[in-house]
């Protein structure tokens, strides 16, 4: 670790808990590699603190801004009123940066780091039918990001229908009529079907949709950030379907973070060649 002086930019990761947290693991050892004079630290914030820490623990110069995680990412939405698009639907940010002004910007990266890894995966959104299953903080940011990618339809189910007709709503300022409401979680008829529900992290959960009617020819992605693919992915995998894990959504999203942040050069450099990252994000 390098040494901290007072030309050091400090970042924060805030949540609570924040133990569980990576972040640091990850951003450190990037920016000694790049030789950057910064840091990032966790700081285990009550969310009742939040509007206090905005206003006087981001007022020193040297603190240049934070990502967050739970459960901050809603309230600091509704205080910063972010004009990044996909987290104004999604009612959420990830990330705040200080301009030299002192004025706190936030954004949202994990609808992005969704569609780069579409990408990745040679999987297409535009003029394609699209089914998200879920309407929760994932689906809302997910669903954001691939209305901004022009699909044919973009139809979300949820089993409070008022969840996803919520959701639908928000979603038609970016593409219009092309979002609906499904009536079903049957994904017969899509070309892309994403489950954003937390069904698959236990081994024993419900499949959340049937794998035997998605059409042939059709991706299945789900958003659960594991590298091994849940039940619902092996099963599409067996029929000889595109099945995709949520882990590349993770990685996809540490150069948009620090486009953010201003380390363009290593967001550049990391972008045409993810190994690095990869081996940082490997599970401990």
């Amino acid at each position: 670790m390098p040494a901290i002086t007072g030309t050091t930019r400090v970042f924060y990761i805030l949540g609570d808990p924040v133990a569980q947290a990576r972040t640091p693991e990850v951003y450190n050892p990037l920016f000694q590699r790049h030789g950057i004079d910064a840091v990032v630290v966790p700081l285990k914030l009550p969310a009742a603190a939040l509007p206090g820490f905005l206003q006087h623990g981001m007022a020193a110069e040297n603190v240049r801004g934070f990502w967050a995680t739970i459960p901050h990412k809603s309230a600091l939405a509704a205080l910063l009123k972010p004009e990044d698009p996909v987290a104004a639907v999604a009612g959420a940010v990830n990330a705040v940066r200080r301009c030299e002004n002192g004025r706190l910007e936030a954004a949202l990266f994990d609808g992005i780091g969704f569609v780069k890894g579409l990408d990745h995966f040679g999987i297409a959104v535009r003029n394609r039918r699209v089914l998200v299953v879920g309407a929760g903080g994932g689906a809302h940011a997910v669903a954001a990001a691939l209305a901004q990618r022009a699909p044919a339809r973009l139809a979300v189910f949820n089993r409070s229908a008022e969840r996803a007709r919520s959701l639908v709503q928000r979603l038609q300022t970016l593409t219009g009529t092309a979002a609906e409401v499904a009536g079903s979680a049957d994904p017969a008829g899509f070309d892309l079907v994403v489950n954003c529900t937390p069904l698959g992290l236990q081994p024993d959960d419900p499949l959340p949709f049937d794998p035997a009617r998605v059409d042939a020819g059709a991706a299945v992605v789900d958003i659960i950030m594991s590298r091994e693919p849940t039940p619902l992915l092996r099963a599409c995998r067996a029929r000889g379907l595109q099945a995709e894990p949520g882990y590349e959504m993770l990685v996809q999203q540490v150069p948009e973070f620090l486009r953010f942040f201003g380390f363009e050069d290593v967001a550049q450099a990391l972008q045409g060649d993810l190994s690095e990252l990869r081996a940082l994000l490997q599970p401990k």
